[in-house]
């Protein structure tokens, strides 16, 4: 849904979004994009998919990452042979090189340095006021979790901010509605007695959430450095002249709506991944990863009948202790149903060496019969493939959304941020997944996987096909996610066309 919200300042001329806008001089059709992701596996790669749709539409594109976060690339893809219409950067973050990839709490602190905001300020500055044969940025499109970050360089140096939420609607309305009342003394969150108490105060989601629904990081008392950061980012955001959500109308567009009272626009262009294929032939599913997929597992589910594995991936940051590793794999291995499952290296809290050693005899020989474990997959390939039938899914929203793309209902097993919210939607909001509800439980982990895999959950199959089938059709030529991507790229060009004008 492309939605003028009512506090619209993009003025086109009409008042909805336009499909099309009378064409400017051709040399200024092409727009410079200078894109600014989080430093993290999740955030990059929908930002990266974005920019490569707006580079296959003409645009040029300036990406910038973290220092630690280009080193790691530069390991893995080639990113100086790219296109000669993408240049990548960096801005110094100060963390050593041997940081993992994953270390999320470091990574956070590392963004929150004044060094990296002045560095970006500088760059954008040296964009503006020396521009290249590119011209100066059209707009900065920044991962609403390095928000502060842009929006004051770029206010100072009067380039439009667009901002890119990598969460659901539904999660990015929750986070903006609750930041908001906490910060005006409206809510004060404690831990209640009842967590799952159902939740009646968010408008368009009433008795929906309960509060364990509620992202945990809210917590936490002002003061806290993860909660005063999550706070300030989330309230930022809504400085932006638009919002950006991997979504699609018919998924949310009643939340769709009720963001635009927050921002002057709001384009949906999503499932992005699949928007991109459509659009895109040349290397269009080239990523930006740092970690290595293992493309052998593919080969291993060629092997396999139609919807008789269960995939297992907890994304690329979320961590298990020994005893639900243990748990969840007693759980798959006792369901006798064919398990692919991405084990990172530091997917265990501890070091995990005891495992190598003392592996029960029945987990190793029921892996060896039916399973395959491998440290990170082509999750879109693998949900894409006709042998998997359902998906155990820490529910970040790339996963989920990729999940919903490939028709493969969901075991929801959250553990951060805005993953309770997307378990929630998930399982009783659209009705195309399961809650393992926080249980490692072998026995229940082996019934749900069996209840999911011989279709035995009522309506499951059903809403999982229906919300698949207009996932499909909004990227269509027609649809709804096509015509947003268009209309703001044409929003775009009237901003950079008034600032020429103004500029006279």
């Amino acid at each position: 849904m492309c939605v003028i919200g009512s506090n619209a300042s993009i003025d086109t001329g009409s008042s909805h979004c336009p499909s099309s806008l009378q064409p400017p001089n051709m040399e200024q059709r092409s727009l410079h994009v200078v894109a600014l992701p989080f430093p993290a596996e999740g955030h990059i790669k929908p930002m990266f998919n974005l920019a490569k749709l707006l580079r296959h539409k003409g645009h040029k594109i300036t990406f910038v990452n973290t220092q630690h976060t280009h080193n790691r690339l530069l390991q893995s893809t080639d990113l100086p042979s790219f296109d000669t219409g993408f240049r990548f950067t960096f801005v110094a973050d100060g963390l050593p090189h041997d940081v993992p990839p994953n270390d999320f709490s470091v990574i956070l602190s590392s963004t929150s340095r004044s060094k990296v905001a002045e560095e970006f300020r500088e760059m954008l500055r040296s964009f503006v006021e020396n521009p290249s044969q590119w011209g100066p940025p059209s707009c900065v499109v920044v991962d609403g979790m390095m928000s502060t970050i842009a929006m004051d360089a770029a206010e100072e140096l009067g380039v439009p901010v667009i901002v890119f939420r990598t969460y659901s609607a539904t999660a990015t309305w929750v986070t903006i509605h609750v930041s908001k009342v906490i910060q005006e003394g409206v809510m004060k969150m404690e831990d209640p007695e009842d967590v799952q108490k159902v939740l009646s105060s968010i408008p368009g989601l009433e008795n929906l959430l309960r509060d364990c629904d509620l992202p945990y990081i809210f917590k936490l008392k002002p003061g806290h450095f993860g909660f005063d950061w999550y706070t300030k980012e989330t309230l930022t955001m809504t400085r932006a002249s638009a919002l950006i959500l991997n979504t699609f109308d018919h998924l949310e567009a009643p939340i769709i709506t009720k963001l635009t009272t927050v921002f002057p626009r709001v384009y949906s262009i999503g499932p992005l991944h699949t928007l991109l294929k459509t659009q895109v032939t040349k290397n269009p599913s080239l990523s930006l990863s740092v970690a290595k997929e293992d493309k052998s597992c593919i080969t291993w589910l060629d092997n396999q009948r139609e919807k008789s594995v269960i995939y297992v991936s907890f994304g690329s940051v979320v961590k298990l202790s020994g005893e639900q590793f243990l748990e969840f794999w007693h759980g798959l291995v006792n369901s006798l149903k064919p398990f692919l499952w991405v084990v990172r290296k530091d997917l265990m809290n501890e070091e995990g060496g005891f495992l190598h050693e003392n592996v029960p005899k029945e987990l190793e020989l029921g892996t060896q019969e039916r399973g395959l474990l491998v440290q990170w997959a082509p999750q879109e390939k693998v949900l894409g493939h006709p042998a998997v039938g359902g998906f155990l899914t820490h529910c970040g929203w790339n996963s989920t959304v990729e999940c919903i793309a490939a028709g493969v209902p969901m075991l929801c097993f959250p553990s951060m941020v805005d993953q309770t919210i997307n378990r929630r939607s998930v399982s009783e909001q659209w009705g195309i997944g399961v809650d393992v509800d926080g249980t490692c439980d072998r026995f229940i982990i082996e019934k749900m996987v069996k209840d999911v895999l011989e279709n035995r959950i009522q309506g499951l199959r059903n809403s999982v096909d229906e919300i698949a089938k207009q996932a499909r059709d909004s990227i269509k030529e027609t649809g709804s996610s096509t015509r947003n991507i268009d209309s703001m790229i044409n929003d775009i060009l009237s901003m950079k066309e008034k600032n020429i004008e103004h500029e006279k």
